[in-house]
């Protein structure tokens, strides 16, 4: 199955030296263009492209600030001229780096890092196979949802749990809990969804709610309202 893929980069002629450059992999097939960020996040909204070849820097927005905005991450390549944003890049755990004029040879190992099998599906709910786009403050992740343990609304924020980071995402817990697949994560609480695969066990609570204990040792109250929804899906 071939993957579908988006070239973001404000110059023609780098975006063509790029399609002639990839013709050569039969298991990439480009669906788009975009010389700007705007044009980028409508399109990988829209499209939902498995894979993203991103300059980062672009005039009026940044390949970084494309990512902050767009609802699903794909798969991300950078290409770029500006090898001092190298550093920032692996920060975020982009897929690939790449620097301008593309060696063939660099490009080739960077293709050769693409996942046998795309992640991204239209209008699905986000799976732990999905990846989130983060930036909080000087810091960008791309975290892969199976790594998020736990969500906790905090107002009109969500801090999100993975490894020791705890970034914070300017979203409601009830938007995210629209987004995500309901028989991978959970609404425990109000102030909870918690990843299923990450609970070690569960013990009844007081008031008939329940409370998780998650593989990290973390204690988390599941609420009466909730508890009984939680056993009916678990079958306990």
């Amino acid at each position: 199955m071939k993957m579908k893929a988006l070239i973001v980069d404000d110059e023609r002629l780098a975006r063509n030296e790029l399609k002639r450059l990839l013709e050569d992999y039969k298991q990439i097939e480009i669906i788009g263009e975009a010389s700007n960020g705007p044009e980028a996040i409508e399109f990988i909204d829209s499209k939902k492209p498995d894979l993203v070849f991103l300059d980062i820097q672009m005039p009026g927005m940044t390949g970084f600030e494309v990512l902050e905005q767009v609802s699903v991450v794909s798969n991300v390549i950078f290409v770029t001229a500006y090898d001092e944003y190298a550093i920032k890049a692996f920060e975020v755990n982009a897929l690939d780096y790449v620097l301008k004029p593309v060696d063939p040879d660099r490009l080739k190992k960077a293709i050769e890092s693409l996942p046998k099998e795309s992640t991204v599906e239209n209008d699905s709910p986000l799976t732990r196979n999905n990846q989130i786009f983060i930036k909080d403050g000087e810091k960008c992740f791309f975290v892969k949802l199976e790594h998020v343990r736990m969500f906790e609304s905090e107002g009109n924020y969500v801090r999100l749990y993975f490894e020791n980071s705890k970034p914070m995402v300017l979203k409601s817990l009830n938007n995210l809990e629209k987004r995500l697949d309901d028989k991978e994560f959970f609404r425990v609480s109000r102030k909870y969804i918690l990843n299923l695969e990450w609970i070690e066990k569960v013990e009844n609570w007081f008031n008939g709610g329940l409370r998780a204990t998650l593989k990290t040792g973390e204690k988390i109250e599941i609420s009466r309202r909730q508890a009984s929804r939680f056993k009916e899906m678990m079958a306990l």
